[in-house]
């Protein structure tokens, strides 16, 4: 009964609060990309499922949402603590990526039945997500450089979880342009072009020193070697991003009357997400082949939240 009951462990309720951390929010992620992929599939009643899928994760991301609320209105000290921890802090990035698949559910879902009064909805979302993900791609950094204690041979892919929020949201922004008019689309594409350069190139920064930590110190231990598909998030999502925005820019730049930079603009995303697209490929091979590694000795195999 208590490992069914697991709050019976707890020394108060609140400790529930007291114990929330960011990295919940990861379960929006995955929850929310799962009910965008479904409808794509060619199975009956695959649709459906995703939507459901897309109501439960609105609804874990409001009770995520409070709890957090909760956890800094009585436990202030925790949650500056949550900020300096070189692990935890890293998860806050799963905050504005897990609202992101919600937003992008607005169009997926929300656009067929409700119409483009949902694709409103997903802008005025957009906005507040871009400015959040933005903010924790400067704040993590910063604390990071000034606050929390890093060293090389304890690096790990986390690192790109605050950085990768940013091209997620330029990626969304791609997708809510084709729903809004021109002048309501000008922002989101030039918006979601910022949003990729606050993000793509310090993840390839960072994966470069990924590289140079993997060459001296070799593999992460077992309890982190999952985190080795992580650089697949900013090098997947940044080609996804390039392409979408790309499809989008030409409508917005024709109305300025920089409709000869719309082929220029498309073909550019293409090639960029061919490059990231390729980048990827080699990167999970490489994280493949650590998964062997893994499993062949026999370790224990997961991140250790």
């Amino acid at each position: 009964m208590t490992t069914l009951s697991p709050f019976t462990r707890l020394a108060a309720p609140s400790e529930a609060i007291r114990g929330f951390t960011p990295n919940w929010f990861t379960v929006n992620m995955g929850t929310g990309i799962v009910s965008l992929m479904l409808p794509k599939l060619p199975f009956a009643g695959s649709a459906a499922i995703g939507e459901g899928l897309w109501w439960l994760n609105m609804g874990l991301l409001l009770l995520f949402t409070l709890l957090a609320i909760a956890r800094m209105v009585q436990y202030p000290a925790e949650c500056r603590a949550t900020l300096c921890h070189p692990v935890q802090s890293m998860f806050l990035g799963a905050v504005p990526m897990g609202l992101a698949t919600v937003i992008n559910g607005f169009i997926t879902f929300g656009v067929p039945q409700w119409g483009e009064g949902a694709a409103l909805l997903a802008r005025d979302l957009w906005i507040f997500d871009a400015l959040l993900a933005a903010g924790i791609g400067l704040l993590v950094p910063y604390l990071m450089f000034t606050r929390q204690d890093h060293a090389l041979e304890r690096m790990t892919a986390v690192w790109l979880l605050p950085v990768v929020a940013s091209e997620v949201a330029a990626a969304s922004a791609g997708l809510i342009t084709p729903h809004l008019s021109v002048a309501a689309a000008t922002l989101l594409i030039y918006g979601g072009y910022v949003l990729f350069a606050l993000s793509v190139p310090l993840a390839l920064m960072i994966i470069t020193l990924l590289v140079l930590r993997l060459a001296q110190h070799k593999l992460p231990g077992a309890e982190l070697g999952v985190s080795m598909f992580l650089p697949l998030g900013p090098l997947g999502t940044g080609a996804l991003a390039l392409l979408q925005l790309g499809a989008a820019a030409p409508r917005v730049l024709a109305a300025q009357n920089l409709g000869e930079l719309a082929p220029v603009v498309t073909g550019a995303g293409l090639l960029g997400a061919l490059v990231l697209w390729g980048f990827g490929a080699w990167w999970l091979a490489l994280a493949t082949l650590t998964t062997l590694r893994f499993l062949k000795t026999g370790l224990p195999f997961n991140l250790g939240w």
